[in-house]
């Protein structure tokens, strides 16, 4: 099992290495190809192709990576101990990238949705970064002594089906909501699943102040 997670760590980290490297070069004033990204990368081009089918695929993807918000910019003035609080500050980080990278995002889905149909997807590679699921951690770390392991591993599970482009697109293209409504169901479902994940509520922290 360690030696899964470990070689799964190390295809996310060369993932997010070569959209770091396709930023790079295109924050220069260049269109690279996909076999200058990968040098960049250090990796070869076979394994680039791997990870993505063609450069377009990567330069798309590696915009929305550079509009992810950081950690330290999500949770700048959250609460340390209100964990719904520092999730809503997520929330409220990734909807803001969300609404000002739909199409961009829209077309990633659609492209790796394509690539699954087609039976392109080798199962142990990466489809996707997951770039909501740091964030999560960040924003739960004060607390992940408050819950059992199973529950805080399975209230991250669900709180990724929450805060992400999927979730945009149900609540208006399934739902019809506009986004004041979409925001309060999306803070309902993540007080309800703070809940869920710590019966009777929260705890204090050990010499909080009552």
């Amino acid at each position: 099992m360690a030696g899964q997670q470990g070689r799964a760590r190390q295809k996310e980290r060369t993932r997010k290495a070569l959209l770091e490297a396709a930023a790079q070069l295109s924050q220069q004033g260049s269109r690279p190809t996909l076999e200058q990204i990968a040098e960049q990368a250090l990796v070869s081009r076979a394994t680039a192709y791997r990870y993505f089918p063609n450069v377009e695929a990567l330069y798309l993807e590696a915009s929305i990576d550079i509009e992810t918000p950081l950690t330290e910019d999500a949770l700048r003035g959250a609460p340390p101990d209100d964990v719904v609080a520092r999730l809503e500050h997520v929330d409220r980080a990734l909807h803001t990238m969300i609404a000002a990278n739909e199409a961009p995002l829209r077309m990633m889905l659609a492209q790796s949705l394509e690539r699954s149909a087609r039976g392109e997807i080798d199962a142990q590679m990466p489809l996707r970064q997951n770039r909501r699921t740091p964030l999560i951690e960040a924003a739960l770390g004060p607390a992940r002594d408050r819950f059992k392991p199973a529950a805080l591993k399975r209230l991250k599970h669900a709180l990724a089906l929450v805060v992400g482009p999927e979730a945009m697109m149900v609540f208006k293209d399934v739902l019809r909501l506009d986004d004041a409504e979409a925001l309060k169901s999306r803070r309902w479902a993540i007080r309800a699943l703070v809940e869920a994940a710590a019966p009777g509520g929260l705890a204090p922290r050990a010499g909080a102040k009552k």
